[in-house]
């Protein structure tokens, strides 16, 4: 019988639904709070906030922002139904769109704003948008692994060979939109096959950036992360990234998926002209730009705005061709619970 995963010491977090406004107005007086766009926001905080408000500056419509993670807001909005308040449904990854797709709550994300993102970035049914991307990678230590002992495959690692070797952060979304991943490109009994294996292998990490840390450390030679975060330290201080590199896997393997961070209208939107304005507005030219030259280092996907120079380009990256609401959260759940990751 497997190991279950070696766990690291992780706190217990509550995590909270924050309300924050945005600076709104139009000439002489600002809009009241019925008058305000809700948007349930799980993408980063920070650069929702700059869309907001530039958006806000842009059109006098204030924006009202409610942070949480992908699963917790779209489970809510499921739950909420048609009750819902919200406007905006944005996330850092997909599975949680086709959680509240498949629920049948989202308008169709209006023709013109679709036309700005390229096809493999947004789902065929139009009922979402993409609005960002970001890569898989593996981090690692070159004190510890040479560039020609790299795992070919993310699915390597679920080899004996790599047990006690490689960290990931199993219980956030991000980690489980790669699954989803594993699970389109290789059903979902090569998905188990490569969670038992995880199981048995990998150290588990609290998020990204700790599982960066770890390699950086030399805690474990390899960690599995989106490539933001690390070239994110690499324009800071580098602190937690310096002895570091990141290797692509490329060849269309699980290993160089693409996640889609999605934006979506719902179908009863108190505000539904302004939602999708707002929508259009993050996929549009000055939206896009926000995303390409701020702090993110996240792949913008819409008019055609190119990523920060520092990364390697979309294109090149040879992620597998999924369609992004064809990735199933629930499915994902259910077996990383039977391997014993959550």
């Amino acid at each position: 019988m497997p190991s279950r995963l070696r766990r690291v010491a992780l706190p217990v977090l509550a995590t909270a639904l924050l309300l924050s406004g945005c600076a709104a107005g139009g000439p002489g007086e600002p809009a009241s709070s019925e008058d305000a766009l809700v948007v349930y926001n799980a993408q980063h905080e920070e650069l929702t906030q700059e869309w907001a408000d530039a958006f806000t500056e842009e059109t006098g419509i204030e924006v009202v922002l409610r942070n949480g993670d992908d699963s917790e807001l779209g489970n809510q909005l499921v739950q909420e139904g048609a009750a819902s308040k919200a406007d905006v449904f944005l996330t850092e990854n997909s599975p949680a769109m086709s959680l509240v797709e498949q629920a049948g709550l989202f308008a169709p994300v209006d023709e013109a704003t679709l036309a700005l993102v390229p096809e493999q970035y947004r789902p065929a049914s139009g009922d979402w948008t993409g609005i960002a991307a970001r890569s898989t990678v593996l981090v690692y230590n070159p004190e510890l692994i040479s560039e020609d002992e790299l795992p070919a495959s993310l699915l390597d690692l679920a080899k004996p060979e790599w047990k006690g070797r490689w960290g990931a952060a199993p219980a956030k979304a991000d980690f489980q939109a790669i699954v989803s991943a594993v699970v389109e490109t290789q059903g979902e009994d090569g998905a188990r096959e490569w969670l038992e294996g995880m199981a048995e292998n990998a150290t588990e990490y609290r998020n990204n950036i700790v599982t960066m840390k770890a390699v950086n450390a030399g805690e474990v030679p390899v960690g599995v992360i989106y490539h933001y975060y690390w070239y994110r330290d690499q324009d800071a201080s580098a602190e937690d990234s310096g002895n570091t590199k990141l290797h692509y896997f490329g060849n269309q393997d699980p290993g160089a998926f693409v996640s889609v961070s999605g934006g979506g209208v719902l179908k009863n939107a108190p505000h539904p002209d302004e939602a999708q304005q707002f929508l259009a507005f993050i996929a549009g030219e000055q939206g896009q730009e926000i995303l390409g030259e701020g702090y993110s280092f996240e792949y913008p996907v819409g008019s055609g705005v190119p990523a920060n120079p520092a990364l390697p380009p979309l294109d090149t990256l040879d992620a597998p061709v999924i369609d992004p609401s064809t990735l199933n959260g629930p499915v994902v759940i259910e077996l990383m619970t039977e391997a014993g990751l959550l």
